[in-house]
C-alpha cells in the first residue's frame, strides 16, 4: 500500500496566489511515487480566495479545504491545520509561494533518510536587508535564550512525520510556537536552505504586531532567561542606587555649602527606573498572559466549514471540537 503525504498551506486573502501554489503543489507531488491530500485552511479570508478554493476542489479531489468561522491567527490555524492531516508525513507551506513547492521534494528525499523533522532555512533572502538583517538578529538572540537549541533561519516551512504530528497532538497547547516545538521534541532535524524570493503579488497578513506577537511567543514558551534577568537587574539596580545615594552623601558632607544636587539627576533618575520598572512589567505579563492563554484551554480554531473531506472525518466541527477540548 502507497504511503500518503499531506500538504498543509494556512490561507489568508491570498486570491492572487491560491491558483498557483495549488497548481505548483500538484506538478511537485506528481514527481513523487506517493498518495497526497493538500489540506488548505483558510482563516476567514474577506477577499475571493474561498471562492478560488471552492472551484478547485470541485476539480481536484486531492485538495481539501477548511473554512474557519473567523480569523484565528497564523500561529494557531497552521497548528490545527497540522493535527487535522491524515498523511503519513505533513508537508507545512506557507501559501504566499515565498516558500517555494519545489522544495517538497528534498523534504521528501531527507525523511526518507530517516529523518522525522525537515525544516526549510533560509541561506539568502530577497527582502529588504534591514528586514532580513533584524530577522537574523532576532534567531540570534532567541537561540542565546531558549532552553532548546532552535534552528536558526527556519521558516517554519517543512515536513514532519506522522510520529512528530502524534506528539504534538498529545501537547494540548492552545497558542504554540511551532518551530520551538519541533525543536524541543528531540528529533534530529535536516534542513533544506534555499533563497527566499520577494512576495509578488498580494500583501503579507505579517504586519509588525504579528511578527512581534510570534517573537515574544518563542520567548516565554522556552526560556525562563528573562524572568532570571528581571531579578538580577533588580539587585544590580538596587546596588547601583545605593552607591550614587552613599556618593551624593560624602560629596554633601565634604562640600555642605557649595555642593548642590539640582534637579537634572533626580529627574533622570526618577523616568530610568519608571522606564525600567514598565519594561520588566511588560515582560512579566507576557508570562501571565502566556499562561492565562493556556489554562483557558480554547481550541485552535473554530471550524465553519468543511469540503473534499469524507463523512467520517469532515462535517462542521465547532462545537463538537471545543467539547473534546474542554474534556
Amino acid at each position: 500500500m502507497k504511503r500518503t503525504l499531506t500538504v498543509v498551506t494556512p490561507i489568508f486573502n491570498e486570491e492572487q496566489n491560491v491558483e498557483e501554489l495549488c497548481e505548483r503543489i500538484a506538478a511537485a507531488m506528481s514527481r513523487l511515487p506517493y498518495d497526497y491530500e493538500h489540506l488548505c485552511i483558510d482563516n476567514a479570508s474577506t477577499d475571493q480566495t474561498v471562492a478560488h478554493l471552492r472551484r478547485r476542489a470541485a476539480q481536484d479531489p486531492h485538495v481539501k479545504v477548511i473554512i474557519n468561522a473567523r480569523n484565528f491567527g497564523y500561529i494557531r490555524s497552521s497548528f490545527h491545520g497540522l493535527l487535522q492531516a491524515t498523511g503519513d508525513a505533513v508537508i507545512l507551506i506557507a501559501s504566499d509561494l515565498q516558500d517555494p513547492p519545489e522544495k517538497i521534494a528534498e523534504f521528501v528525499a531527507e525523511w526518507e533518510r530517516g529523518f522525522k523533522t525537515v525544516l526549510a532555512v533560509k541561506a539568502s533572502s530577497e527582502e529588504s536587508k534591514v528586514m532580513y538583517s533584524l530577522r537574523r538578529l532576532y534567531y540570534f538572540c532567541i537561540g542565546q535564550l531558549s532552553d532548546v537549541a532552535l534552528v536558526p533561519n527556519a521558516t517554519g516551512s517543512g515536513l514532519f512525520d506522522r510520529e512528530v504530528i502524534g506528539i504534538l497532538r498529545t501537547l494540548r497547547d492552545p497558542y504554540p510556537y511551532f518551530r520551538g516545538l519541533v525543536c524541543e521534541i528531540g528529533f534530529p532535524i535536516a534542513t533544506v536552505a534555499f533563497n527566499q524570493p520577494k512576495r509578488l503579488r498580494g500583501v503579507t497578513s505579517q504586519n509588525w504586531y504579528v511578527l512581534y506577537d510570534m517573537a515574544m511567543l518563542a520567548v516565554v514558551k522556552h526560556s525562563k532567561v528573562p524572568l532570571r534577568m528581571l531579578t538580577l537587574a533588580g539587585f544590580m539596580l538596587a546596588g547601583l542606587s545605593a552607591t550614587v545615594a552613599f556618593g551624593y552623601l560624602v560629596a554633601k558632607i565634604v562640600s555642605w555649602d557649595s555642593f548642590q544636587i539640582g534637579f537634572a539627576p533626580l529627574l533622570i533618575g526618577l523616568f530610568f527606573f519608571a522606564a525600567i520598572q514598565m519594561i520588566f512589567l511588560g515582560l512579566l505579563g507576557e508570562y501571565v498572559g502566556s499562561i492565562h492563554t493556556h489554562i483557558r484551554r480554547f481550541p485552535h480554531v473554530i471550524e465553519a466549514e468543511r469540503i473534499n473531506f469524507t463523512p467520517a472525518s469532515g462535517g462542521t466541527q465547532g462545537a463538537n471540537y471545543l467539547e473534546k477540548a474542554l474534556s
